[in-house]
C-alpha cells in the first residue's frame, strides 16, 4: 500500500484502527520493518509519513451512531543543514572548539532526536458539530488546488480566505503564492 501511494496514483485510500495519528505511524512502520525490506525504522518511518496526508479518523459512541472525530494532516519534517562553519573565523583554538562542539551538539541531536513528521487537527467534532481547529499547510493547500477544476477552486478559494485568511495567488504554472488576508482572526470555525 504504501509503495502504490508513492509512485502509482494521485491518492491512496485505506482503512486502519490506530487510536491515534502517531499510532498510526507507528504500525506502519512496524508492518514494513516487518517485510524485511527495511532494517531502519527512521527510513521506514519516513516512507510511511510520505504517503500520509491526512487521517479521518472514525469513531462509534456508546449509542451506535458513527462519525468523524476529527481530521489530522501529517506534516514531514524537512531535515535542514543547521552546521556552521564559522570555524574558520575563529582566531583561538578556544574559539574554533566551539564552534566544534556546536556542530557536534547538532548532529548528534539529528541523530539520536531526529522528528520526522509533525500533526494538527484540522477539523475536529465538538458538541455534535465539527470546528474548524488549525488551518491545512501551504504543500497542501496547494496540491489540493492543483487537483480541481475551475468551478472547486473558486469555491475552495473562497473556504481558506474565509476560513483561514489566505489569498491564494495564481502564476504561470499554477499556486504561486499564499497571501495573509489583512482581516487575521485567529478562531475556531464551526462547519
Amino acid at each position: 500500500m504504501i509503495q502504490a501511494a508513492q509512485v502509482a496514483s494521485k491518492f491512496t485510500l485505506f482503512t486502519h484502527h490506530a487510536k491515534t495519528f502517531p499510532n498510526l505511524v507507528t504500525a506502519l512502520r512496524n508492518s514494513m520493518l516487518r517485510t524485511g525490506v527495511f532494517k531502519d525504522e527512521k527510513t521506514a518511518e519516513e516512507q510511511v509519513i510520505q504517503v500520509l496526508n491526512f487521517d479521518i479518523h472514525l469513531v462509534k459512541d456508546f449509542k451506535g451512531r458513527r462519525y468523524i472525530e476529527r481530521i489530522t494532516e501529517c506534516i514531514p519534517v524537512e531535515n535542514k543543514n543547521e552546521y556552521t562553519f564559522d570555524h574558520r573565523k575563529e582566531k583561538t583554538l578556544e574559539g574554533k572548539l566551539d564552534k566544534f562542539m556546536d556542530n557536534a551538539t547538532h548532529y548528534f541531536t539529528k541523530i539520536t532526536d531526529r522528528e520526522t513528521y509533525r500533526y494538527v487537527n484540522i477539523l475536529e467534532h465538538v458538541d455534535d458539530g465539527y470546528v474548524l481547529t488549525n488551518r491545512i499547510s501551504d504543500t497542501n493547500l496547494i496540491e489540493m488546488r492543483n487537483n480541481m477544476d475551475d468551478s472547486d477552486i473558486e469555491a475552495f478559494d473562497k473556504f481558506v480566505e474565509e476560513n483561514w485568511h489566505l489569498k491564494i495567488k495564481d502564476g504561470y504554472a499554477g499556486v504561486e503564492t499564499l497571501e495573509e488576508t489583512p482581516e487575521k482572526k485567529t478562531r475556531k470555525t464551526k462547519v
